[in-house]
């Protein structure tokens, strides 16, 4: 039986889905959320795409998604490993990611995600990093004041059972790497401790 929606929350990551649904293609048809976790993305998604389907690997995570889907609705979840799920090649217009990726190989999960978009299609993964370098930890440490009042202010948190890891990649680490396999992508690292990914498919 479809539960309420709780009480809209707010985190790091929620804080980027602005910027990801105004990514969102004009005319999608199918979208793709990895690592969709309680759903929240994806039920967002549902109002800018025709259908979207959400992977993750917590059973618990997926459990909670499907009791808050809307229904009926083509908002579809899946629970599964990203890297090995049975899910259509070049089968999105629309594939967004958000702090899921250090969960998996990096550059696996970033070229999957790349054979599965559409010809013209966007991409867009919003991340975490490590820092290994003194230039990426003078940005860390100038943003953790703005980063602990917006916490506070915004009395951010998240949904119970969220899987968490540490980011075993670096940022300058992320950015070669995507900068290899997404040629012309866009990185930008954000004040909240998050960097994004954008890069649209060639091809249309």
């Amino acid at each position: 039986m479809r539960q309420a929606d709780p009480k809209p929350y707010w985190n790091t990551n929620v804080a980027r889905h602005p910027g990801i649904l105004r990514a969102v293609p004009e005319g999608c048809g199918d979208a793709l959320d990895v690592g969709c976790g309680d759903g929240l993305l994806a039920r967002k998604l549902a109002e800018r795409a025709e259908r979207v389907t959400g992977i993750d690997s917590s059973p618990q995570m997926i459990a909670r998604a499907r009791e808050l889907a809307p229904g009926p609705s083509d908002l579809t979840f899946v629970e599964g490993d990203f890297l090995t799920a049975d899910l259509p090649a070049a089968g999105y217009d629309f594939i967004c990611s958000v702090s899921a990726i250090h969960h998996m190989d990096f550059e696996s999960a970033l070229a999957r995600m790349r054979r599965m978009l559409r010809p013209g299609g966007t991409l867009v993964v919003v991340g975490l990093a490590c820092e290994t370098t003194p230039a990426e930890w003078a940005a860390t440490i100038a943003a953790a004041p703005v980063v602990r009042i917006v916490k506070v202010l915004r009395r951010a948190h998240g949904p119970e059972g969220m899987p968490v890891a540490a980011p075993p990649m670096s940022y300058g680490q992320v950015r070669a790497a995507a900068r290899r396999l997404l040629p012309g992508m866009r990185y930008r690292r954000h004040v909240l401790r998050r960097y994004s990914l954008t890069w649209e498919k060639p091809g249309r």
